[in-house]
């Protein structure tokens, strides 16, 4: 794997693969042809993955703030100024990310 990448750090990155909601709708679809007894385990099973789920997006969250804070942004969260904050505290963030990771703080305020 390191010669497919190589030694070279500065293109370094984390994949992140949230398929929660692949989950969820597989869950609620088996929920639909579920016998009686297999209903109970299902809802559970389907109250933690959204459990789950919420809790990964409000780390997200919480981890924007952290990093704007960083860089003395004060402003509002949703703006594209907070944008442009963020990708200077984490300059390898790319546009998409930033901007996704920004949705999740909006979504989830303090």
């Amino acid at each position: 794997m390191n010669r497919f990448l190589g030694t070279d750090t500065k293109h370094t990155f984390v994949l992140t693969i949230r398929d929660a909601d692949t989950i969820a709708a597989a869950l609620r679809q088996a929920l639909e042809a579920a016998s009686p007894e297999e209903r109970p385990g299902l809802e559970r099973a389907a109250a933690v993955v959204e459990a789950a789920a919420a809790g990964a997006t409000q780390v997200r969250a919480r981890w924007v703030r952290s990093r704007l804070a960083a860089v003395g942004f004060a402003g509002d969260v949703g703006s594209v100024d907070a944008v442009k904050a963020l990708r200077g505290a984490e300059p390898k963030l790319s546009l998409l990310a930033a901007v996704e990771l920004q949705r999740d703080a909006v979504a989830h305020p303090e």
